[in-house]
């Protein structure tokens, strides 16, 4: 009977809680990912060799941040390149210039160079904050994404059967005096770069105007694939992000420098964010926002991929408290279940993106 009993009580300590079962942090390397919005804009395989180590794979974005067709074609070539080499680690996205954006012929030489881009592997297409924040229409207002001029690129992407990456708007902070902001990574970007910080601008369009504007231009194209880049610009609440999610059922987002707002809504709301990424979790993908532009050694950047990776692999895996220098207060990691962990971090992503298995 004793026997029996101890038996017992070895099967209680062994079955999952609730039936679910969970990761530990030993497994992380084990354990495949994705980060779906990093930027490699060099040739040196650093990255990817770091994300080989820990059992990463990624997707490689271009982006125009210089507003210059001559920097877009650039970060391409460094994009292809990375692709070639490790073709199974990488997804390349492309991106457009609206640096010539009045001139005649900029819509069919958009196409033109979208077109080169899908042919030499992209996957998809990014548009940038500058349309909507920084692109001048010639009486001096700011051209949205809802403007009609930008329906045919939107229209080809759909019709190439490409995805659309929208980092559209900023995070709500952006609106916000430095000193009321949610996170201190959105504090130190938005000091160094005043240009885009919307508070010193009040004669610009809003938050609510660019999320407008966005939403305008999904009603306009409902069946196109949309991943809305860093949580959609709808960080600062779960609540809403949800809804968003639920009006737009094609849409998917990333994480992609947004884990501080995460972390700031967990410290007052652990159970609600816990609940949100349970239930979207098939339309939630991983992502850092990190890249390479050889400002560090080898090593440092493969310590620091490692420290950012594994930091927000212990805040899904594990219940542990713990501290991040993009808040002030200290949070309750969510531990969710391994099938959610997959989908987040991997299965979500592997079915949007398409990753080369040969």
């Amino acid at each position: 009977m004793r026997c029996l009993t101890f038996l017992f009580f070895i099967l209680i300590w062994t079955v999952p809680i609730g039936g679910q079962t969970y990761y530990e942090l030993e497994d992380y390397r084990s354990v495949p990912k994705i980060d779906v919005h990093v930027h490699i804009s060099v040739q040196r395989l650093a990255f990817a060799l770091a994300a080989a180590d820990q059992n990463f794979r990624l997707v490689n974005i271009v982006v125009d941040g210089a507003g210059t067709w001559k920097r877009i074609r650039e970060q391409w070539k460094y994009v292809h390149f990375q692709k070639d080499v490790h073709p199974r680690l990488f997804q390349p996205i492309t991106a457009f210039s609206v640096e010539d954006f009045h001139e005649e012929d900029w819509e069919s030489r958009t196409i033109a160079w979208l077109d080169s881009c899908f042919a030499e592997g992209a996957l998809g297409v990014k548009v940038w904050k500058n349309i909507g924040m920084v692109l001048k229409d010639q009486d001096g207002s700011n051209v949205m994404l809802d403007d009609d001029r930008l329906d045919r690129i939107f229209q080809h992407i759909i019709e190439a059967d490409k995805l659309e990456v929208g980092h559209l708007g900023e995070p709500l902070n952006c609106w916000l005096p430095l000193d009321s902001m949610s996170t201190n990574n959105d504090r130190s970007y938005f000091s160094e770069h005043p240009e885009y910080h919307m508070f010193l601008h009040p004669e610009l369009p809003s938050y609510q105007d660019q999320m407008d504007a966005r939403n305008r231009r999904l009603d306009k194209h409902s069946e196109i694939k949309f991943m809305g880049a860093h949580m959609a610009s709808i960080e600062w609440s779960v609540a809403e992000l949800g809804a968003w999610l639920d009006r737009y059922p094609n849409a998917t987002i990333d994480l992609a420098a947004r884990m501080g707002q995460v972390f700031s809504q967990t410290v007052g709301n652990r159970e609600g964010v816990r609940d949100f990424f349970i239930r979207y979790a098939d339309r939630i993908m991983y992502a850092t926002d990190l890249g390479d532009r050889m400002t560090n050694t080898s090593e440092e950047l493969a310590e620091y991929l490692e420290k950012t990776w594994m930091r927000d692999w212990r805040y899904f895996v594990t219940d542990q408290m713990m501290e991040s220098d993009l808040i002030n207060s200290p949070f309750q990691g969510l531990k969710l279940p391994k099938n959610i962990v997959d989908k987040i971090l991997h299965d979500t992503a592997e079915a949007f993106f398409s990753f080369d298995t040969e």
